[in-house]
């Protein structure tokens, strides 16, 4: 898709005005310049052109508010006026992957007073024996070149990136999402065995255990057998009722 149509696609919902980031990398260029950005795009503060066959950075229009500003994989090799006369505010610029071979040709990004992280990994200037020694006294205003500052300690990613989040909180968020996982698993199994233990001791919600109930049956159907065995049967008492008159006719 070539640069100016992913625009359009950008645009179809919104105005130039709403866009605060706006990514066209991998997309390609009309002649290697840039197409389709205006200075419509008043609140931009992120622009991305990673490996778009730029060869020049001539047509960016004047962007105020743009902060941070990706170049990389191109085959620019100079012109970097253009951006301190329009890019004023820029504090981070990664010009990896291009062509620069002089330190002269960066001079330019003197005029960018906030310009905080500049990047130039893969350029033929990063061979020069006094690289970074040059390049952080021609740009005094730098704190991290390459992602090292003067002393050579690491930026982190907040400071390298602007808006990064802290890896320990992150972290820290994932830590706790994962214990109150943890407590309602417990919870859960807990409920589950005072259930089963209600079930033991003879139903749930005051229901009675049927087994009871047949064992109940059954002993007093057990009395009753017992009470029919030690009475004697209505035929036996009547024969005994009868021996009983014969003799009192024979006294």
């Amino acid at each position: 898709m070539d640069m100016k149509k992913r625009v359009s696609l950008e645009l179809r919902h919104r105005s130039p005005a709403e866009v605060q980031e706006l990514v066209l990398d991998n997309c390609r260029s009309s002649e290697g310049k840039i197409e389709g950005i205006t200075e419509e795009f008043s609140n931009l503060e992120l622009l991305s052109l990673i490996n778009v066959g730029l060869t020049s950075v001539a047509d960016i229009p004047k962007l105020d508010k743009l902060k941070k500003l990706e170049l990389s994989d191109n085959r620019i090799s100079g012109g970097l006026e253009v951006l301190a006369e329009r890019l004023v505010n820029l504090t981070h610029l990664n010009l990896s992957g291009n062509k620069f071979k002089d330190i002269s040709t960066l001079e330019p990004l003197k005029k960018l007073p906030q310009l905080k992280s500049l990047d130039l990994f893969n350029c033929e200037v990063t061979n020069l024996g006094d690289y970074r020694d040059s390049i952080f006294t021609l740009l005094p205003q730098l704190t991290y070149l390459d992602g090292y500052d003067v002393e050579d300690c690491e930026a982190s990613d907040s400071d390298g990136e602007g808006d990064g989040v802290d890896d320990e909180e992150v972290e820290s968020e994932e830590f706790w999402e994962e214990e109150e996982e943890d407590e309602e698993v417990v919870a859960e199994e807990d409920h589950g065995d005072d259930d089963s233990g209600d079930d033991e001791d003879g139903g749930v919600n005051g229901e009675v255990d049927s087994g009871e109930d047949d064992e109940d049956d059954e002993d007093e159907d057990d009395e009753e057998d017992n009470d029919e065995d030690s009475s004697p049967a209505k035929g036996q008492k009547r024969k005994r009722d009868q021996d009983d008159e014969d003799d009192e006719d024979d006294e």
